[in-house]
């Protein structure tokens, strides 16, 4: 008589990866509608289904054992599979449902995702955000944060990044700044100014007809928030590196100008979305992604002059 025998559950298999990657087996498991001890099970049952030990287990975290750096690797490769094949024969993906937790710093959070945020509610009714303004860099695995918006460079990293939007950054000041304090015609001229630093970025760094100028700038007034810093410049205090997500208003205004322009700044920047993992990210999260790349546009809409 014919034995059927015990097969290899993708469920599983995508538990096993998220309580990798979150180096808790509580976490994954919530992101799958089961209990702790329900996921603890599964994963329990797939290491015997394989014959191998795959997790190391401490009352606080879980680590990969070598057999389980193994199956990772073959793990997420099958996930990405499965994912192409659903795809290949109709709409895979449910409707966005459940709480996204997103991450971002205060200040662009407020000025240019809050105020879209209940136009994509209204899109999703199935999804409720949580949405935490920040400017300390955050951990989204031990925060349980689905997605986090980076400004700038992003660094090497495990987290997936896509690109969302262009992040053009200039120099500049108000007019009664260099009507007090004289117009800088030359990077180096910045050393003689007042100058205000975000956290402690204190070189800016330029491209000029002689290759790259890496230059030490100093100033009174240092911070970790850029609306701190453009307070400042509108105030007449100082000169600042700034993205014209944050300025450009002003600058079509005239309350500040741009200086040095025939000095591009070196490294070019750019704002992403980035989230832990590729295996199963949930619809909710691609949907947001998508909603705020349209929203931002190319360029971004702040760029764009009005009519």
């Amino acid at each position: 008589m014919f034995q059927e025998r015990e097969r290899l559950d993708l469920l599983d298999v995508a538990l096993f990866v998220r309580a990798a990657l979150l180096a808790n087996v509580s976490a994954a498991g919530r992101e799958f509608g089961l209990s702790a001890a329900v996921a603890s099970a599964r994963l329990a049952q797939l290491e015997r289904l394989l014959g191998a030990r795959l997790l190391h287990r401490t009352t606080r975290r879980i680590s990969l054992t070598q057999d389980g750096e193994i199956f990772m690797t073959r793990a997420q490769t099958l996930l990405d599979a499965a994912a192409a094949a659903r795809a290949s024969v109709g709409r895979a993906q449910t409707e966005p449902h459940g709480r996204l937790r997103v991450a971002m710093t205060s200040s662009f959070g407020r000025q240019h995702v809050s105020p879209v945020i209940p136009e994509f509610l209204r899109r999703y009714p199935g999804v409720s955000v949580d949405l935490r303004l920040s400017d300390h860099l955050v951990d989204l695995v031990d925060a349980g944060v689905d997605l986090a918006i980076r400004l700038g460079a992003l660094k090497d990293s495990t987290l997936v990044a896509k690109r969302l939007a262009a992040n053009p950054r200039v120099i500049c000041c108000s007019p009664a700044y260099l009507a007090g304090r004289g117009v800088p015609h030359h990077p180096a001229d910045l050393a003689q100014h007042e100058c205000v630093i975000l956290s402690d970025q204190h070189t800016w760094a330029f491209e000029t007809p002689a290759g790259r100028l890496d230059v030490r700038v100093g100033g009174r007034l240092a911070t970790d928030n850029g609306e701190v810093i453009r307070d400042a410049l509108l105030a007449g205090f100082g000169i600042a590196l700034k993205s014209t997500w944050d300025v450009a208003p002003y600058l079509r205004s005239g309350e500040l100008v741009t200086i040095l322009d025939s000095y591009p700044l070196a490294e070019t920047v750019a704002i992403w979305a980035v989230y832990p993992s590729r295996a199963f990210v949930p619809p909710k999260t691609l949907a947001f992604i998508d909603f705020l790349a349209a929203h931002f546009g190319d360029p971004p809409y702040w760029d764009v002059a009005p009519g």
